[in-house]
C-alpha cells in the first residue's frame, strides 16, 4: 500500500515545523546550540501536539554530523538512519505495551554499553504514565545518573499519574493545545502541495473539531479530502464530524429567543433524524452562545469566535438578545450536557432544555422581539420606576428635614377653658391634615376604653407579624408606630415620624385595617396621628371632659390614659424580651 496518511507524511522533521509550541522549541534550540542538554526530559500535553515528534527531532539533532546545531540537517547518515528507524541506538518504546519491570530492567542493563553508530543513545518512552509501580522504581536510579552517552525523553498525556520522584529527575516541558488559527495556517501550507480546493470555513470547522491537536486536524482533513474527491466544502466537514451548520444553530437560537417551542422541537427532531450526536450538538450550541456573549462584551475584538462567523443573522441576534439571557442559556446547556453523559436517552434532555429555555423567556421577557428595538427593556423600565420612587422619597425627606426645627421648638399649649378661643399653634407640615386627624381622634376618644386598648396592645405583636408576612415594606413603615387608643370600631396609631405615618395612611392603610380586623374579629378603622400631636390631643380631651363635668366613670377612663401608656410600654418590653406566648396580663 503506497498511500500514507497526511499526519504521517507531514510529521515535523525540524523544531520549526512544530506548530504552536514556540515556548518549547526556542528553549530546546538554544540548548542544542549551547550544548546544555539534560540527561532526561519529560514532555507533557494533550494528544497530537508534537511531543513524540519533538523527541525524535532532538534525537536527530544531538547525533547529527553537523552538531552542535539547532536543527538536524536531515541529510546525513545519522539523520536518515534515525528517521527510517535503521539505527538501533535510538529506541522508541511504547510504555502501554512494555510496562513491566523486566522491560525496564533490560533498558537499565543496556544503557551501560556505548552506542555503536552515533554519539548518543536516546530512549523515547511514550505514554510513560502506563508504567507499573515496580517499573518506575526500576527506572529511578538509572534516570537520575545515566551514563554520559544516554538521553531519556519521556512523553505522556497524563503527568499527574507519574511519581514525583520521576518528575523531579527530568526537565519538564508542557505542550499546550494548538490554537485554531495556527492549525488553519498549517493546513493551508500543506494544501498548497495538493491540487484540491478547500473552503476557508471548512478549514475552520476542521480546526474547531480537532480540539487543539494537529494530528487530529490532519486526520479530519484527510478524511474530508477522500469524501469530497475534488473540492472540500463546509457541508463535507459537517458530514464527517457530525456537527451542524451555523444556520441551523442560528435558527434554533432564534426559536429559543422567540419562545417558539414548536419550531425549536421540530429542529431537535430533525437533528436526531439526520443522525447527529445530541452531545456534540449541545457542545456546538454552547460555543455559539459563547461567541454571542463575547461579541456583545467586546465587539471590537477579532478572532475570539470559536464556532460562529459574524454573518447578518448572528449580528442581529447578538444585538437583540439580552446578555443575562445568554448567560442563563449557557448555564442551562452546561447542566444538560453533564446530565446527558449519564443518560441512555440524550434526546429527552435536549427537548427538556428547549422547553425550559422557552419558558424562561416567556416568564422573564415582557416584550416580544418585534418591539425590542422601540420599547424599553425590562431592566430600563425597572430602573426608571425606581428612579421615580427615589426622587419622591428624597422630596419627602427634604420636607421632613425642613419641618423638624419648627417641631422641636414648639411648646405644648396651656390648658384653655371651653369658652376661651383655642390658640392655633404654628404648623409647618400638612396643617390641614394634622388638624383633621386630631379632630377625628378626639371624637373617637369619647368611645375608647381601657380594656379595648389592652386588647389591641396584647395582639399587636401578632398583627405586626401578619403584616410582615404579606408586605415587608409595610412592616418597615409600621415599626415606627404603636396603638395608643381603641374603641369598638376604631383604633389610633401614633407615629414618631411623619413620613412613616403618611406611607401607612396612603399606601398600606387597607392592609393594616384588614389585618387588625382578622385578629380582633370585628371591623376596625385606622386613625393615624403623630406622637407630639397625640400628647396635645390627649391633654385637650382631658381638659374638655373635666370642664364639661363628665361622670366619674368617664373621668376615670380619660385620667387613666397616661397610666395606660406606661402599662403599654411595660407590656411591649416584656413581649420583646420573652415573647407574647410567655406573657400573661392580670388586671
Amino acid at each position: 500500500m503506497s498511500y500514507r496518511a497526511l499526519y504521517r507524511v507531514w510529521r515535523p522533521e525540524k523544531l520549526a515545523d512544530v506548530v504552536g509550541q514556540e515556548h518549547i522549541t526556542k528553549t530546546l534550540r538554544n540548548a542544542l546550540v549551547q550544548q546544555k542538554l539534560s540527561h532526561a526530559y519529560l514532555f507533557t500535553g494533550p494528544r497530537g501536539t508534537g511531543k513524540t515528534s519533538a523527541a525524535k527531532i532532538i534525537a536527530k539533532a544531538v547525533n547529527c554530523e553537523q552538531a552542535p546545531t539547532d536543527e538536524p540537517c536531515g541529510e546525513c547518515k545519522a539523520c536518515r538512519g534515525i528517521q527510517d528507524g535503521s539505527i538501533v541506538d535510538v529506541m522508541e518504546i511504547d510504555a502501554a505495551s512494555n510496562n513491566g519491570v523486566d522491560e525496564i530492567r533490560e533498558i537499565r542493563d543496556n544503557v551501560k554499553f556505548s552506542p555503536s553508530a552515533i554519539p548518543y543513545k536516546v530512549y523515547i518512552i511514550d505514554e510513560v504514565h502506563m508504567l507499573s509501580t515496580g517499573a518506575f522504581n526500576a527506572l529511578l536510579k538509572t534516570l537520575e545518573e545515566p551514563p554520559k552517552h544516554v538521553i531519556f525523553i519521556l512523553a505522556t498525556t497524563e503527568p499527574h499519574k507519574i511519581p514525583l520522584t520521576i518528575i523531579s529527575r527530568c526537565q519538564r516541558f508542557d505542550f499546550k493545545r494548538i490554537t485554531a488559527s495556527s492549525i488553519v495556517n498549517r493546513l493551508e501550507a500543506i494544501l498548497d502541495h495538493y491540487d484540491i480546493d478547500v473552503e476557508p470555513q471548512a478549514l475552520r470547522m476542521v480546526a474547531r473539531a480537532s480540539e487543539g491537536g494537529m494530528r487530529d486536524a490532519l486526520s479530519l482533513l484527510d478524511q474530508a479530502m477522500s469524501f469530497a474527491e475534488s473540492s472540500v466544502t463546509t457541508d463535507d466537514v459537517l458530514s464527517i464530524t457530525g456537527a451542524v451548520s451555523q444556520q441551523f444553530l442560528t435558527d434554533i437560537s432564534e426559536a429559543l429567543f422567540d419562545a417558539d417551542v414548536a419550531r425549536a422541537l421540530q429542529a431537535v427532531d430533525q437533528l436526531i433524524e439526520q443522525g447527529k450526536d445530541a452531545t456534540r450538538f449541545l457542545e456546538d450550541l454552547i460555543y455559539y452562545f459563547r461567541d454571542l456573549l463575547l461579541h456583545q462584551a467586546a465587539p471590537q475584538l477579532e478572532g475570539l469566535s470559536e464556532r460562529a462567523s459574524e454573518d447578518e443573522s448572528f449580528l442581529r441576534l447578538s444585538k437583540s438578545a439580552p446578555r443575562e439571557w445568554i448567560q442563563q442559556v449557557i448555564h442551562s446547556l452546561t447542566q444538560s450536557q453533564q446530565e446527558m453523559k449519564w443518560s441512555n436517552h440524550p434526546k429527552v434532555y435536549l427537548e427538556l432544555f428547549v422547553i425550559q429555555a422557552c419558558d424562561q423567556v416567556s416568564s422573564e421577557r415582557p416584550v416580544d422581539q418585534e418591539t425590542t428595538s422601540s420599547a424599553p427593556s425590562t431592566d430600563d423600565a425597572t430602573i426608571q420606576a425606581l428612579k421615580g420612587r427615589i426622587e419622591k422619597l428624597e422630596k419627602m425627606v427634604q420636607q421632613t428635614g425642613s419641618q423638624q426645627p419648627a417641631q422641636e421648638v414648639k411648646t405644648a399649649p396651656a390648658p384653655a377653658s371651653p369658652s376661651a378661643p383655642e390658640k392655633k399653634q404654628p404648623r409647618t407640615v400638612s396643617p390641614g391634615k394634622n388638624r383633621a386627624n386630631q379632630t377625628q381622634v378626639k371624637t373617637m376618644l369619647k368611645e375608647a376604653t381601657k380594656s379595648q386598648l389592652q386588647e389591641i396592645s396584647n395582639a399587636w405583636a401578632t398583627i405586626s407579624d401578619r403584616v410582615k408576612s404579606q408586605s415587608v415594606p409595610a412592616s418597615a413603615w409600621l415599626n415606627d408606630s404603636k396603638p395608643v387608643a381603641c374603641s369598638e370600631r376604631q383604633f389610633v396609631l401614633a407615629f414618631r415620624n411623619e413620613m412613616h405615618r403618611d406611607m401607612i395612611d396612603t399606601k398600606f392603610r387597607s392592609l393594616v385595617e384588614e389585618t387588625v380586623t382578622q385578629v380582633l374579629q370585628r371591623p376596625m378603622t385606622l386613625l393615624t396621628i403623630l406622637s407630639t400631636h397625640w400628647e396635645e390631643t390627649k391633654s385637650a380631651f382631658v381638659q374638655e371632659q373635666r370642664s364639661a363635668g363628665v361622670n366619674e366613670d368617664q373621668g376615670e377612663q380619660t385620667e387613666e390614659i397616661p397610666e395606660n401608656q406606661q402599662e403599654e410600654q411595660l407590656v411591649d418590653e416584656a413581649i420583646k424580651l420573652v415573647g407574647e406566648e410567655f406573657v400573661e396580663i392580670n388586671e
